[in-house]
């Protein structure tokens, strides 16, 4: 009888094997990858249809058909879409090496306002002043001179005392908002509206030439070159290679002789420039003006784009447009529909948690313990017809 116990104790003390577990995928072809981008994409379009149905009753295809039209429908919306496109694109651009180093650059923002501010102090104090042709060298270098100064700062304090650059770049937006705010009453025109009107708009000084009749093609053609450039310095560069062993581990890079801190400082440095050069396109070549509203948030959605496009400048220019292309279709939704703006945000919502979410299933796979289970259930009645056997 006392043996039985005991062999009830050990049965009773034996570990159990899960049901499952995550394990990390090695790697996934390129098109198992996209193929599961695919169809969570079209399970998110199937969920927001039925979601669509019952809020609104009308037919999901014609929904979808309006999210078209709305980024589409016209030709001015076409170049309104490759616009926002290339801003989107050229931010995230900009946040990309600090990522691939795994510097958590979020100060984008507060980087592309200063960026902007620069470059409309430059319109206002010079526009009248300098050669056209000087004029656009002194805004540009004036730009990329603000928002890498911007972006250095907390750089500069991570490689010297390892401060969390994640929480630094952060306070950094909120301090470069309420710089923009203070000079847009500065220079509020006209006086007592609060905001900087269009500059320079019977001159023109500082904003950026037409090509082919289109306002916004040159600023296309910048990023386009800017993503090419940023594709081979990455990929091809020795600086590209530093950056990617620092981010690998920051001890194997010092092991193999690399400077660390002046990496992160460098790294930076183009960081915040580019992110200038975005200021710049949206203040010269966009809007005229400048506000706390000039970044529209894209300091925070070039992380998603730069994410899920896994630090590749060729691939972000499809992931800029899925985000843009969703934006654009649920404010038409809700303008058309005439449903609260809430509801286009709900749709974007579930569209970008399926696509966030398959990345799960691109890195990881889950592992069923069937074998296991099967070995456990046998081990354990062949223990207890033992203990029975002992018993009797």
């Amino acid at each position: 009888m006392a043996k039985a116990n005991t062999a009830s104790a050990k049965t009773a003390k034996a570990p159990r094997e899960p049901l499952f577990h995550i394990v990390k995928r090695s790697s996934l072809p390129f098109y198992k990858s996209w193929l599961i981008r695919i169809i969570a994409i079209a399970i998110a379009l199937v969920v927001c249809g039925i979601l669509t149905f019952i809020l609104t009753g009308e037919n999901p295809i014609s929904v979808y058909g309006t999210m078209i039209e709305g980024a589409f429908g016209t030709e001015r919306k076409i170049w309104t879409l490759l616009q926002d496109i290339a801003m989107l694109l050229c931010v995230s651009l900009a946040v990309t090496p600090a990522f691939k180093m795994r510097f958590w650059n979020i100060g984008a923002e507060g980087q592309v306002l200063v960026g902007g501010l620069a470059c409309a102090a430059c319109m206002l104090w010079l526009g009248n002043v300098l050669p056209t042709a000087v004029l656009f060298i002194v805004m540009i270098i004036a730009s990329m001179a603000a928002g890498a100064i911007w972006a250095v700062i907390p750089a500069i304090f991570k490689a010297q005392w390892n401060t969390n650059e994640t929480l630094f770049t952060l306070m950094m937006n909120y301090v470069g908002i309420q710089i923009v705010s203070y000079f847009a009453m500065a220079w509020e025109s006209p006086k007592g509206s609060g905001k900087i009107g269009i500059i320079n708009q019977s001159s023109q000084a500082g904003w950026l030439p037409t090509i082919g009749g289109q306002k916004y093609l040159l600023n296309i053609i910048i990023v386009l070159a800017i993503t090419i450039i940023m594709y081979i310095y990455l990929k091809y560069s020795k600086h590209g290679y530093e950056i990617s062993v620092v981010g690998e581990s920051e001890n194997t890079a010092r092991y193999i002789g690399i400077n660390v801190k002046k990496v992160i400082i460098r790294t930076m440095l183009l960081s915040g420039a580019i992110c200038g050069i975005a200021g710049f396109l949206l203040v010269s070549g966009t809007n005229h003006t400048i506000s706390t509203s000039t970044a529209d948030n894209r300091g925070f959605t070039a992380i998603m784009v730069s994410w899920l496009a896994k630090f590749n400048p060729l691939v972000m220019i499809l992931t800029s447009f899925l985000l843009v292309f969703m934006d654009k279709g649920a404010s038409e939704i809700a303008t058309v529909y005439r449903i609260d703006q809430a509801f286009s945000d709900i749709i974007t919502g579930i569209l970008l948690f399926f696509i966030i979410g398959c990345e799960f299933f691109i890195n990881y796979k889950i592992v069923f313990n069937t074998k296991h289970k099967k070995a456990e259930i046998a081990a354990g009645a062949a223990d207890a017809a033992s203990s029975a056997k002992e018993a009797e």
